[in-house]
């Protein structure tokens, strides 16, 4: 599938409908997302803006390497993959590996440095890291010398604001939440006068790929998520009144999935770490439907998509995307996974 090569206008994307119960699927309009729900439905949207993960740095040999954030790990520290000499115009798969490193290691980067508290399976290049600078002065520095994590498909350089949600919160995400960024206020407001539900949760959304085939199969890693409240009441309500609960992204599945997984299969308000891997055979428990991009052949987002639709089905559905130009990765087409009934 084309990938698409940089943002485009929000609701103007198309939107591929997959009623996995009916077996079919048909053409449709992201715009049509109000008509294509009902009263009583539930859409959960991850809030996570995106940080400018993408740091170039010094190794202590003097070589030239790129740090790329996963997220907070907590008491200080973040968690990265590193990448050798070189930027996103080269694919992440050609990019020369960065020095072997080890605890006590120092990165160091333009009025910052970031010490390696420690190397974390499956590769060399996870690492967990400590920068000289906290709080306030700390985000602004990652604010000045970083950049948003991007991939080589794209045709330019993206701005920090190409990667944000238009409710993005929270500075949570490594990589853009893609299949709520076309959701314009317009669109959402669409939904709330349909009597369709809204809610969030915040995801740390990871990195897509590292270009290494060790660390790629293990995607994802495992990620923070926070379920306030006031999500939990509404999902209830839905589900009480036999409405759908629609994830918007992957991200969602997994902060909703993981949680009741966690729970006995109930959803609980509060912070946690999810390693869960939806897969073909799993059985959600809390999401019904799902809006998402058109992922990579073996990523792990496909095989998400799998625990949702036959795979008979999806394979017809992206064989006929692919036929029609729909567009891919984070700033392509929409498809809609959601029975009629």
């Amino acid at each position: 599938m084309i990938a698409a090569p940089g943002p485009t206008p929000r609701a103007q994307e198309r939107l591929l409908l997959l009623d996995p119960r009916a077996g079919r699927f048909r053409d449709a309009r992201l715009a049509d997302l109000p008509t294509l729900l009902r009263p009583g439905d539930l859409v959960v949207v991850n809030d996570a803006a995106t940080v400018p993960g993408s740091l170039p740095a010094v190794a202590p040999g003097g070589e030239r390497v790129e740090i790329r954030l996963l997220g907070e790990a907590g008491a200080g520290q973040w968690r990265a993959v590193l990448f050798g000499e070189g930027d996103w115009h080269t694919r992440t798969e050609e990019r020369p590996a960065p020095p072997v490193l080890g605890p006590g290691d120092t990165l160091r980067l333009d009025g910052l440095t970031a010490t390696i508290f420690s190397v974390w399976y499956p590769a060399p290049r996870l690492v967990e890291l400590r920068f000289d600078a906290e709080g306030g002065r700390l985000w602004s520095a990652l604010y000045r010398l970083g950049r948003p994590i991007q991939y080589a498909h794209l045709a330019a350089g993206l701005a920090l604001s190409d990667v944000q949600t238009v409710y993005a919160s929270r500075p949570w995400a490594a990589e853009l939440p893609s299949a709520g960024r076309p959701l314009s206020w317009e669109l959402l407001l669409g939904l709330k006068r349909r009597g369709v539900a809204l809610a969030a949760v915040t995801h740390a959304a990871g990195v897509s790929s590292t270009g290494d085939p060790t660390i790629d199969r293990a995607l994802p890693l495992p990620e923070r998520y926070e379920i306030p409240a006031e999500t939990v009441d509404p999902v209830g309500k839905a589900r009480a009144a036999r409405g759908r609960v629609v994830a918007v992204g992957t991200s969602v599945v997994r902060a909703l999935e993981g949680c009741a997984a966690a729970h006995d299969g109930r959803l609980v308000a509060g912070r946690g770490t999810t390693n869960l891997v939806v897969s073909p055979g799993f059985v959600p428990q809390v999401v019904d439907g799902l809006l998402t991009g058109f992922h990579e052949p073996g990523s792990s987002h496909l095989g998400l998509l799998r625990a949702f639709v036959p795979p008979p089905l999806l394979d017809a559905a992206y064989s006929h995307a692919e036929a029609q130009g729909y567009r891919g990765h984070e700033f392509g087409d929409s498809n809609l996974i959601l029975a009629a009934a």
